[in-house]
């Protein structure tokens, strides 16, 4: 904790925030431009603020907080429950939240939170939206298939469900083009370089890009391999009660169910994690354990190639070479 800073721990929900500083002071704001304003009154150079990453709802406060120049902090809401969870409190109201999550400011290390640029803004806008649309086209392409297979379809069912199709192929189609021209805008080196890995294909090297803000967020492979949660997590009670290892989880699930189905064709045609599936199957470990293996792997190139500016040549060993 530093004792020259005063932190102020927010708790956020759609219609107000709820506010506790280091004093113990208990404040309650409308989440609108006036409240934003009201609180601001409140801090000056020594404030930190420190919020949960909580869907959209934090986003316009965080930002007009770095705006006006005060330190902001956006904290996994997992990170901030398993602190709760070691305080043993029984209390959950908004107030207590936010005094809680003013204790885990003071008591753990805290990363000043950055934003992201307009560009960056809109790519995961229209990665969300590409997400809901994909779902629909899988839901009315199964529901064209169900109807197909009954003895006497309804060709007005048939045709809506046709049309609705066509409309959403559309819609994603646009989007994809828009997508693309905004990664190439800032990252078209990143997006090719990329895409130079066996296993990653276009659309994959385009994701990668935007979930991870062209891996600018990230200082090492393994902390972006938590950030996907692919990372073990060991479960042993002394020396009697042991639990299969398993991954976090706790992470980007998109990022994570991307590189999954990755996985499989990294198997095929990029040797590293050919040979790397191969050998943890060999040792009798299941395939969906050498499968999540396979996605860090990729992940783990694909985060030295960002960071390199070398290119992926399987003939010389997986060694990165030089553009």
């Amino acid at each position: 904790m530093n004792k020259d800073i005063k932190y102020f721990g927010i708790d956020i929900s759609a219609l107000v925030f709820d506010v506790t500083d280091s004093d113990g002071n208990y404040y309650q704001f409308k989440n609108n431009g006036l409240g934003f304003e009201k609180f601001t009154k409140l801090l000056n150079n020594t404030s930190h603020c420190v919020m949960e990453a909580t869907g959209y709802y934090h986003y316009q406060l965080a930002y007009h907080l770095l705006e006006s120049g005060i330190k902001v902090s956006v904290e996994n809401p997992l990170s901030v429950k398993r602190f709760i969870q070691m305080g043993l409190s029984k209390i959950k109201t908004d107030k207590s939240d936010s005094k809680l999550i003013c204790s885990y400011a003071e008591q753990v290390d805290l990363k000043l939170w950055k934003g992201n640029s307009k560009n960056e803004i809109e790519c995961l806008q229209i990665n969300r939206a590409l997400s809901v649309y994909t779902k629909q086209s899988t839901m009315l392409k199964n529901k064209l298939h169900g109807e197909s297979v009954l003895g006497n379809p309804s060709k007005v069912v048939l045709t809506s469900l046709k049309r609705s199709l066509r409309q959403l192929q559309r819609e994603i189609k646009l989007l994809e083009d828009k997508l693309l021209v905004l990664v190439k805008e800032v990252h078209q080196d990143l997006l090719t370089r990329l895409k130079t890995i066996p296993g990653i294909g276009p659309k994959t090297a385009i994701t990668l890009v935007v979930l991870t803000g062209g891996f600018d967020r990230f200082t090492s492979a393994g902390e972006l391999c938590s950030y996907a949660g692919l990372t073990p997590v060991i479960r042993q009670s002394g020396s009697s009660v042991k639990g299969r290892p398993r991954i976090s989880k706790i992470g980007n699930q998109k990022l994570r169910n991307l590189l999954f189905m990755c996985s499989f064709n990294a198997c095929q045609y990029n040797k590293d994690c050919r040979d790397l599936y191969e050998r943890i199957v060999a040792k009798g470990k299941s395939k969906k354990l050498a499968l999540i293996a396979v996605c860090n792997k990729l992940l783990k190139q694909a985060f030295a190639i960002a960071k390199s500016g070398l290119i992926f040549d399987q003939e010389y060993k997986s060694k990165l070479v030089r553009n």
